[in-house]
């Protein structure tokens, strides 16, 4: 089959690929995370900026993304594959044993963050409840811009994971919570959370004690095999079906990922299976990134700059100084 420049698909897909050549190696030569090389590339490329411009300048259609919405669903699995790859990186045993960082440090995190800034935003006029449901959203990181460029293994990279986690594993109750707590919400609300908690753990468990039996015996039928396809295959088979089980559950589908990373990495194929999704897992982020700046508006933001950089500035000092407080706090508790 032919394919033609003026396919939309085509288009985006050497756009992304283009980006992704040339960002990489540009920005690690200066030493300089290439997050935030996609992130200019997504706002430069985005609707808001060339984007906006090619019905007068129509060439500019060659070197922008004409359809953001059909690369949604790449740019989710790059979310997915960078939490799969972390779970292979990782142990249950490592896991267990950050567990009070994790419930301990990433919850004061989040709770005290949400408090602060939800009260902020209140005094500033705004309503309780959508300074409630503000200030839980702005408390949130985004694991996908943060791991890659503090890692899980350093002294930062732990700590900063185990509050990552926290955060993802808390987005299902703020979710149920907020549409509880809403004027015309759902009044079975709390209802949901809990039937929505007990089927998740319900999966968790089913995947848990079958992956040990099923993943040994699949990752060895391959290795057997001797074919990298069939690898690849069998791995990215795990990751999605451990997504789509946990999205079922009604939990995120980071959850799964992160348990299949975790069951694999009990194998003797978890350095395998890491050398061959890594390709896709930069890839598939690196759409992930590009669509972040595409959500940005830079016109929006040049005619509010005093006001975006005053409220920047204002979350972040607030999430920074919480987080410095802990820190030391469970440095001092641990001595």
């Amino acid at each position: 089959m032919a394919f033609s420049l003026s396919s939309a698909a085509f288009s985006d897909a050497l756009i992304i690929l283009g980006a992704a050549g040339l960002v990489i190696p540009a920005f690690t030569r200066f030493r300089i995370s290439p997050v935030i090389g996609f992130i200019l590339v997504g706002a430069l490329v985005g609707p808001n900026a060339l984007g906006h411009l090619t019905d007068d300048m129509p060439w500019l259609y060659y070197v922008t993304i004409s359809d953001p919405h059909a690369i949604e669903p790449f740019a989710e699995f790059g979310i997915i594959l960078l939490l799969f790859s972390i779970g292979l990186e990782l142990s249950f045993r490592r896991l267990w044993g950050m567990r009070r960082a994790v419930f301990g440090l990433g919850s004061s995190k989040l709770l005290l963050s949400a408090g602060i800034i939800g009260v902020g935003l209140w005094l500033f006029g705004e309503l309780p409840g959508g300074a409630l449901g503000l200030g839980l959203a702005l408390a949130l990181s985004s694991t996908a811009l943060v791991l890659p460029m503090v890692g899980t293994t350093g002294a930062v990279g732990k700590r900063a994971f185990a509050i990552l986690l926290l955060e993802d594993l808390a987005l299902v109750p703020i979710i149920f919570i907020l549409g509880a707590l809403a004027p015309y919400g759902d009044s079975a609300g709390w209802d949901g959370l809990l039937r929505t908690l007990a089927m998740g753990f319900a999966v968790i468990a089913v995947m848990m004690i079958g992956g040990r039996f099923v993943l040994p015996r699949l990752f060895a039928q391959a290795a057997r095999a001797k074919n990298p396809e069939l690898f690849l295959s069998a791995s990215l088979l795990v990751v999605i079906l451990a997504s789509i089980a946990t999205t079922a559950a009604g939990l995120s589908p980071i959850v799964g990922a992160l348990i299949a990373g975790l069951l694999i990495a009990e194998t003797d194929y978890h350095a395998e299976v890491d050398l061959v999704t890594a390709p896709f897992k930069g890839l598939a982020l690196g759409v992930f990134l590009i669509t972040v700046g595409m959500s940005l508006d830079p016109a929006m933001i040049l005619a509010n700059w005093q006001e975006v950089a005053l409220a920047v500035v204002a979350v972040v000092l607030v999430k920074a100084m919480i987080t410095a407080i802990l820190l030391r706090f469970w440095g001092a508790k641990r001595a």
